[in-house]
């Protein structure tokens, strides 16, 4: 009778994690077809592109030297390539601002930073202690992911719309911080498993979010006033000779 041990279990949560994952990259792939269509970046931000492209490179980085890695060298790779499609897709519909400071993020994060990290471990440390260097990175950075959207959340209980707060983004995130931390428990890898402990807080408040303002109404009043109304995007309703109206969310 075949055993069920912990090396067993820990193959089976890095397939579920590769899985669920790639869902995870897959998730703002309907906001950019929506970018793609209107021709612009609307409200979207590149924050959390610019950050996922950066920790998929650093955990790569952290896989070729822990060794027998590939759990993270085969997720780490994809997501590298998905992040790079949608910061191009963002660089060409991006206003002149807004491609300027995305340029300014890959530059800090993928250029200077991620180059600093490499060739210090590589000169200043070496075998485990390079190793633990670059795990310690991987856990911070691990968590500006999961922390990024957070600057979304902001802009949703400012202006009580969820329209640039993806929900499947939300919980994918969700369930790809609890299969991964199992995975790092079961390894004993605690700069896998740490980050995405928290991770799973990060993506239950996103979600509890969505759900309280979902459904929110605004006023036009509100609206004008914030300067944020958008003519096409609104119905108005008579409702006891007072005008209201509706936010449609796309």
């Amino acid at each position: 009778m075949a055993t069920f041990t912990s090396s067993n279990m820990a193959f089976v949560c890095g397939l579920l994690g590769n899985m669920v994952s790639f869902l995870v990259y897959l998730a703002p792939a309907p906001t950019f077809y929506r970018i793609c269509k209107k021709k612009s970046t609307e409200g979207f931000q590149s924050i959390p592109y610019a950050v996922a492209l950066f920790s998929a490179m650093l955990y790569l980085y952290y896989a070729f030297l822990k060794k027998n890695a590939i759990m993270l060298v085969t997720i780490n790779s994809v997501g590298c390539s998905i992040e790079v499609a949608y910061l191009t897709i963002y660089m060409i519909f991006a206003t002149k601002e807004s491609r300027v400071f995305t340029s300014k993020l890959i530059l800090i994060f993928n250029v200077s930073l991620l180059g600093f990290i490499t060739v210090g471990t590589y000169f200043l440390s070496h075998g485990h202690q390079r190793v633990n260097i670059v795990g310690w990175f991987c856990a911070t950075f691990s968590l500006c992911v999961f922390a990024a959207p957070l600057t979304i959340m902001r802009q949703v209980v400012k202006t009580k719309s969820v329209e640039f707060m993806p929900f499947a983004l939300s919980f994918f995130l969700t369930i790809c911080a609890v299969v991964w931390f199992f995975y790092g428990f079961l390894i004993r890898d605690y700069y896998i498993a740490t980050p995405n402990l928290l991770g799973f807080t990060f993506g239950m408040t996103q979600m509890i979010l969505y759900m309280v303002y979902k459904n929110k109404k605004t006023s036009i009043k509100q609206q004008i006033q914030r300067g944020e109304t958008k003519v096409h995007d609104i119905n108005l309703h008579q409702i006891d000779d007072n005008i209201h109206v509706t936010i449609e969310i796309a």
